[in-house]
């Protein structure tokens, strides 16, 4: 057997065995592109006028003002942006998000509760296929397994679109579209022009797809800088809300909402933080439900997407002193790898044009999906037509 036919069988099989979950991975990426422009814009109506001469109000006078608006829900994070007019957010877990005129203390309404239920439901069903509690460690495995599927799809798509000869005709059939095609030749010429425009962006998030799913794909980015990955910390709920706070967890979690959460200091170490970080342009503390644990901040310079500009402090509740320091500097090559490869999933690492090429290479890569299984299915049943139109004539 020749080496172009082992690529094709493989990535025929491989194409059959993972289709429909790349598909599904596909279409809410593609749904998830802008999530956070298109969640921005629709929080557009609690921007804030700023009045002339006045300054905003304590952090923690804000977020006693949600708190009350928001009976029986413990506050999780406070968010303050530098763009004077707009307005601070307190989260409530990951149920809901208040937004504060950061001027007057008016609590100005949820944040786009539609919008946000949406994209957490695509987001389910991109990591989990849709799966709840204890399914989406078994959901999680068939993605993980269908991204390393994809990357040995993409990789071995490139193989096998190298021409036969690399005469004018053959390679314009593979790398433009042409008009006028049907059928089986339309679904080629598809095929392997969208394989070919969208092979490079497609490489880099499958690869980085991989490397979020499976710890020894994490482990060999840190080894490519000579590192050995982190051990993941236990977690410790002094230090901050974990998934599902606000929302009735038990044990210690649960008297969180008995007592409130305490916002003793939480001005003092805010300056602090501020004075650490010049130039910031989002500033947000998570908020403990014991007066002595220390609070933690992240700092930003830009947006999400960027892990060089931003840092975490954490500091001590009592002494206002610094726990923590840590910015991307500061960070080993291993962490600020694998902090770029985060974003790079995204392509949000690049800014809107990164965002924009990597919906796009999602997209292609649906219909990649699409006329791979339209192929397949041809090369299936190849008189499968024949045979229903025979039965039609004769009835």
């Amino acid at each position: 057997m020749r080496v172009r036919e082992v690529f094709f069988w493989l990535h025929f099989a491989v194409g059959l065995a993972v289709g429909a979950v790349i598909f599904v991975m596909c279409v809410t990426g593609v749904l998830l592109t802008y999530e956070r422009q298109m969640t921005e814009w629709a929080d557009r109506e609690y921007r804030v006028e700023p009045p002339s001469g006045g300054g905003r109000l304590p952090v923690s006078a804000l977020v006693a003002r949600a708190r009350g608006a928001r009976a029986g829900a413990p506050p999780t994070a406070v968010t303050l942006q530098a763009d004077p007019a707009a307005p601070a957010g307190v989260s409530f877990g990951r149920e809901a998000l208040l937004y504060v005129n950061p001027y007057t203390g008016q609590v100005l309404g949820e944040g786009s509760p539609g919008v946000r239920s949406f994209f957490r439901r695509v987001t389910e069903w991109h990591r989990w296929l849709g799966a709840k509690g204890e399914g989406r460690d078994r959901a999680r495995a068939v993605t993980g397994a269908s991204n390393l599927g994809f990357l040995i799809l993409v990789l071995s798509g490139l193989v096998l679109w190298v021409p036969r000869e690399w005469t004018r005709r053959r390679v314009r059939n593979v790398a433009w579209f042409r008009r006028g095609l049907r059928g089986k030749a339309r679904d080629f010429n598809w095929h392997n022009v969208l394989g070919l425009w969208a092979w490079a962006p497609l490489v880099v998030i499958v690869a980085s797809g991989v490397v979020m799913s499976y710890p020894w794909a994490n482990g060999l980015v840190f080894g490519l800088v000579g590192e050995r990955p982190p051990e993941r910390p236990p977690e410790r709920p002094a230090e901050g809300p974990r998934e599902g706070a606000g929302r009735g967890d038990r044990g210690e979690r649960g008297d969180r909402g008995k007592e409130g959460t305490s916002l003793d200091g939480l001005d003092r170490l805010w300056s602090r933080a501020e004075r650490e970080f010049p130039g910031w342009r989002s500033l947000s503390a998570r908020l403990p439900d014991s007066p002595r644990a220390p609070v933690t901040f992240t700092i930003a310079r830009g947006d999400r997407g960027r892990p060089d500009l931003r840092a975490q402090l954490t500091l001590d509740r009592r002494s206002g002193e610094v726990v923590r320091w840590e910015t991307f500097v500061s960070q080993g090559p291993g962490r600020r790898l694998r902090s770029w490869i985060r974003w790079a999933h995204t392509g949000e690492a690049a800014g809107f044009f990164g965002q924009t090429l990597a919906g796009l290479a999602t997209a292609s890569a649906a219909v990649l999906v699409w006329t791979g299984w339209a192929m397949a299915w041809r090369r299936l049943f190849p008189r499968r037509r024949a045979r229903i139109t025979s039965s039609e004539e004769l009835s």
